[in-house]
């Protein structure tokens, strides 16, 4: 799931004449008569701090989606963090070693190849990890060449279906994307203005210390994390007399300072934060009153169960509470997520109806009759013929990848080419879906997605008489396939601060139209980051997984990663691909209950409550990812950023709009690196556990 970032934090306040809230932002941005003529987009030193910087974003990404399912483009990090670099680099350096006017446009590339280069973490915190628990492969390091290659598969075909998306999406719809108009605002405010080159060296400060701060804190804590980072306020009152508070610690409520989370729930708002509170809470109440099958977490200390666990000894009769809930959350992500495309049907058979007309009339030289769009509804791109990106460039792209991946799949998996060239088919059919939700919502159904194609090719195992473990693979791999598109298509708007697939290259997109940038100068630094982003996300994934391998090991009795997202997958994998459903009887008739109540949320959202009270209808994703999860440090730490930030924002807004963006970005990659310093450190024997102490940590046993 991607994150969901307010509409309404794009509003920045500024005060030149050109405000925001003159500025229709279906348009671009008007031209600043005071700033040069950027003769230089695409440059060596834009594609190189972006993709730097998205290498770090791809690290942090694959820590935090493993940890909670929710992961975050790097186009702020990217916009702030790139013109802190090459801003003083363009005023002090010759030309030859990077110096020269550096503005809007040129940060948009630095943020585009950023973007690119920090999105395929997804593949590495649901598909790849359910696999591994599954056994249907062999080991992360073991396996490093196949992950590279498929990652390969996945890095480009996304990116080419994002150019004919943006021609619908939004030059014709003008679809919001919030995150990428908000990245386009950041930019700006950099750049443009009486004030920018205050306002800009303020929010650099803001985001280089938040970023400091967080990356120092995950790495200290590791060595006391009962003092600086898990405060276990249940367990310590159990221990001074209120004995029946054990109970809370045992269903995970606990404190904690993850500044990752503090900063998510700043940028997503209290809708999704509260709402995913509310879904752990509510499954935490509703497992406890229909079952509690548990384990002692410490016999030492009496009462302190453990009820995170995936152990599947008997999953039918006596599940654990985290497998109960997964069949819920699933389904409710999965009913949310379609329920929001067949509210938006008429659109999406509108963008599929106009792209099947482009390429008629492109081979007729002339629009076929009724299948063509009315001459009102014609699409006139604003950019100059030269800067656009021509079908030549992103159809060879697209056809060079297609035949790599039947290569890959067929030599590496033993998939057949037929089976593949269908998984591609669904997921570009699927980035409408991804397009249209995060353009209208901001909400990028990814990992739904990947569960639907799934179910798809879950039914065509099925119907080859695939053996178990060849239809789990099967469906495994190919929702992967539908996965690493997805947020290739959100670049589309340019700057979502989001998952892997073509809706986030369309937020991309989005924040270049906003800003006049070329867009074959931003598919370059796309083209450039994805190559990035195909050796870091799976190195990443390699080097924690060898760190803690109970990440892949459902052997583990406790994980420092829940891996809500690789639950949720390794589960439908099983559910479509078994001769019987390893349901739990209770928990599937609540499934079915809440995804009916999802669809009802959602249907009543588009149909009576008026658009200026959607923010309190409850966000059934988030409740989804709740379920899944079954644990409570994240959505509290969430809550807790999105509370101050909504009191931030009403108290002080000139403020809140300066640093509220830098802050966020800047504890998100924070924590995210300072995650690969402890997996390094855990790899080399110095880590917390060997020379940490256990002072606040229950049972006197190490909680790092």
């Amino acid at each position: 799931m991607s994150a969901d970032v307010e509409v309404a934090s794009v509003e920045q306040a500024e005060d030149d004449e050109f405000s925001p809230h003159t500025i229709n932002t279906d348009d671009p941005f008007p031209i600043d008569p005071h700033s040069p003529v950027e003769e230089r987009q695409f440059t060596l030193r834009a594609v190189l701090v972006g993709c730097a910087l998205g290498a770090i974003i791809a690290a942090s990404n694959v820590y935090l989606g493993l940890k909670t399912g929710w992961t975050f483009g790097a186009s702020l990090f990217g916009s702030i963090f790139g013109f802190a670099i090459l801003k003083p680099l363009s005023t002090s350096a010759p030309s030859y070693l990077g110096g020269g006017y550096f503005g809007p446009k040129e940060n948009t590339i630095v943020q585009s190849a950023a973007s690119a280069a920090g999105s395929l973490g997804l593949l590495f915190t649901s598909g790849f990890p359910a696999a591994y628990q599954l056994g249907l492969l062999s080991t992360p390091s073991q396996d490093i060449g196949r992950l590279f290659t498929f990652t390969i598969c996945c890095a480009f075909f996304g990116l080419a279906f994002s150019i004919p998306l943006r021609k619908f999406y939004i030059l014709k719809l003008k679809l919001v994307f919030p995150s990428g108009v908000a990245a386009a605002y950041t930019i700006r405010s950099l750049h443009v203005g009486k004030n920018a080159a205050r306002d800009a060296k303020r929010k650099t400060k803001a985001l280089i210390l938040a970023f400091s701060f967080a990356i120092t804190l995950r790495v200290v804590s590791e060595y006391a994390p009962g003092v600086l980072w898990d405060w276990h306020l249940f367990y310590t009152l159990s221990r001074i007399g209120w004995t029946s508070a054990i109970r809370a610690e045992s269903w995970g409520w606990i404190w904690e300072w993850t500044p990752a989370f503090i900063g998510a729930g700043m940028l997503t708002g209290i809708n999704a934060s509260y709402s995913f509170l509310g879904g752990v809470r509510f499954g935490t109440d509703l497992v406890f009153v229909l079952m509690a099958f548990g384990i002692p977490a410490n016999e030492n200390v009496p009462g302190y169960m453990n009820y995170a666990s995936m152990l599947l000894t008997d999953p039918v009769n006596r599940p654990s509470p985290r497998y109960w809930l997964v069949w819920p959350g699933t389904l409710m992500l999965l009913c949310t997520s379609f329920a929001e495309v067949g509210c938006n049907w008429k659109s999406i058979y509108a963008a599929i109806r106009t792209m099947v007309s482009s390429v008629t009339e492109r081979f007729h030289k002339q629009p076929l009759g009724a299948n063509a769009p009315d001459s009102k509804d014609e699409i006139v791109d604003p950019v100059p013929t030269d800067e656009r990106v021509p079908l030549w460039m992103w159809g060879s792209v697209l056809v060079l990848s297609v035949i790599l991946s039947c290569v890959v799949m067929a030599v590496q998996f033993g998939q057949n080419v037929g089976v593949t060239l269908l998984a591609i088919i669904f997921a570009f059919l699927f980035s409408f879906i991804g397009c249209e939700s995060s353009g209208r919502t901001n909400i990028n159904p990814v990992t739904s997605i990947g569960n639907a194609s799934q179910l798809v090719f879950g039914g065509v195992g099925k119907g080859q008489y695939y053996s178990v473990k060849r239809g789990e693979l099967l469906n495994s791999l190919s929702g992967m396939l539908a996965l690493g598109t997805s947020p290739h298509t959100l670049l589309m708007h340019l700057l979502t601060p989001s998952f892997l697939n073509p809706s986030r290259r369309c937020g991309t997109r989005s924040t270049a139209h906003l800003l006049r940038s070329s867009p074959k100068a931003v598919f370059g630094g796309q083209l450039c980051g994805a190559i990035v982003s195909i050796f870091m996300a799976a190195g990443v994934y390699v080097v924690f997984s060898t760190a803690y391998p109970c990440i892949n090991d459902l052997g583990y009795v406790t994980c420092s990663f829940p891996t809500p997202d690789v639950q949720s997958w390794r589960a439908v994998a099983v559910a479509v691909s078994s001769p019987t459903l390893p349901i739990p009887p209770s928990s599937g008739y609540t499934a079915i209950g809440l995804g009916i109540a999802a669809v009802l949320s959602v249907v009543a959202k588009y149909t009576i409550v008026p658009p200026k009270y959607h923010a309190f209808v409850p966000n059934f994703n988030a409740i989804g990812i709740g379920f899944i999860m079954n644990v409570s440090t994240y959505p509290l730490a969430m809550f807790f950023g999105s509370t101050i930030a909504f009191m931030w924002r009403r108290t002080a807004p000139t403020h809140y709009h300066t640093f509220c963006f830098a802050i966020a970005a800047g504890f998100i990659a924070g924590e995210g690196l300072g995650g690969i310093v402890n997996a390094v450190l855990t790899i080399a024997g110095v880590s917390g556990a060997v020379y940490g102490t256990n002072v606040g940590c229950p049972g006197d046993v190490y909680c790092g």
